[in-house]
């Protein structure tokens, strides 16, 4: 090499901006530019002739022997020629990355490494912003998408109340609709018997021997009394249950003197030939009951038998009381209820198709299942069409 080239491959390290660093092959720094020392934070005095394991780290600065041991003895290069990122040991003690890129070059007979070093903190610093920019980033995504998964939810909790605000209301609109079409119905035919017995009434007593005839209008203008009677005690009974001021009086109850009272009592107003068979089965009579809740669902069912089924015809009425149950039954074999008719049949208000000209307000059944309830108890029925309907109150005993 000449002397000029000499010089000027002198001038390039002198003021290449990496840290260049050449080692014996044992180790020991021979030459280090001042990119490399200002990097180290040494001076050349305090590192040339020192191993260069004093620029390393922990463990690397105690197997930095061992690596060279390594390379002599069996020629395997695990860093020579390969660049990767290493950590420097600062003169303060403190770390910073570099890329350490290590050559071995063979000169004047011997071998020498020469090291070629580019700070990468730079790099990191920016890598570490970026991350934890990219990490605040994330959280902000999260934090939105949080917030836009409530809104939704808000949004469709909102939107679910709006919908069912409006089922209610159109539920309203259809218990109105039929609550017009019923009274306008239900009221007006007792009236118009009330009227019209009361004006003939007016003409028998002009007539002499009239007894017989006055007699059987007054009888009925008490049966469309007591209908529109009947019909008033479901308004106030569904009107009382929809404010929640029904009161359920919970006590022991002897249920077959109540069956036995039902039946006498409705057998007055059955039709013709029409009877009520009451059978009782166990061995206890006492249950747990609201007697008040229990009579009126017993004779809203068995008025419903009296109404729906033929003259001639038997109504069975049934309790049974075992340890844990006591089952309430009303069966009739009159008209039935159409199979496409009940599911609605606990419906305020409703009346299946096949009524006809029966008066009824569509409350009883709604009453009886929601006073069944406030009993702990639950319904069951059976119907078809033509065949007859059963119904079923279960109650079980509280222990």
């Amino acid at each position: 090499m000449s002397l000029e080239s000499a010089k000027l491959l002198e001038a390039i390290i002198e003021n290449a901006i990496d840290g260049i660093i050449t080692t014996d092959n044992r180790g020991f720094i021979e030459s280090i530019n001042p990119a490399a020392l200002e990097l180290f934070g040494y001076t050349a005095e305090e590192v040339v002739g020192q191993n260069v394991s004093i620029l390393m780290p922990e463990p690397d600065r105690s197997l930095h022997d061992s690596y060279i041991e390594n390379y002599r003895r069996t020629g395997k290069k695990k860093i020579i020629g390969i660049g990767r990122e290493v950590l420097g040991r600062k003169k303060d003690g403190s770390t910073f990355p570099f890329r350490l890129a290590v050559s071995e070059v063979f000169y004047k007979d011997k071998s020498v490494f020469a090291g070629f070093i580019h700070d990468l903190s730079k790099e990191k610093k920016a890598e570490e912003e970026l991350r934890k920019h990219t990490l605040e980033l994330e959280e902000i995504v999260r934090n939105r998408t949080k917030d836009l998964i409530a809104l939704v939810s808000e949004l469709e909790k909102a939107k679910a109340e709006v919908s069912k605000s409006l089922e209610k209301e159109k539920e309203l609109n259809q218990l109105k609709s039929r609550f017009v079409s019923m009274a306008s119905h239900e009221f007006r035919t007792p009236l118009s018997s009330v009227q019209l017995s009361a004006s003939l009434i007016d003409k028998y007593l002009e007539k002499p021997n009239a007894a017989e005839s006055i007699m059987k209008h007054t009888n009925r203008i008490k049966g469309a009394v007591q209908l529109l009677n009947n019909i008033l005690n479901d308004f106030l009974s569904l009107e009382k249950l929809e404010a929640g001021v029904v009161v359920v009086k919970m006590e022991k109850i002897n249920v077959v003197q109540l069956g036995e009272e039902i039946t006498a009592e409705m057998q007055l107003i059955c039709k013709k030939n029409q009877h009520i068979v009451y059978q009782h089965t166990g061995t206890q009579a006492e249950f747990e009951l609201d007697a008040h809740l229990l009579k009126n669902s017993i004779i809203n069912l068995i008025s419903n038998a009296i109404k729906y089924s033929g003259e001639d015809t038997f109504i069975e009425f049934a309790t049974e009381i075992t340890d844990d149950l006591c089952t309430v039954m009303v069966s009739d074999n009159g008209i039935g209820i159409p199979e496409d008719a009940q599911k609605h049949l606990f419906e305020p208000f409703f009346r299946a198709h096949n009524t006809g000209n029966i008066p009824g307000t569509g409350l009883g059944l709604n009453i009886v299942k929601r006073y069944v309830q406030l009993m702990g108890g639950e319904m069951e029925y059976k119907s078809a069409l033509n065949k007859g309907t059963s119904f079923k109150m279960i109650f079980r005993r509280n222990k």
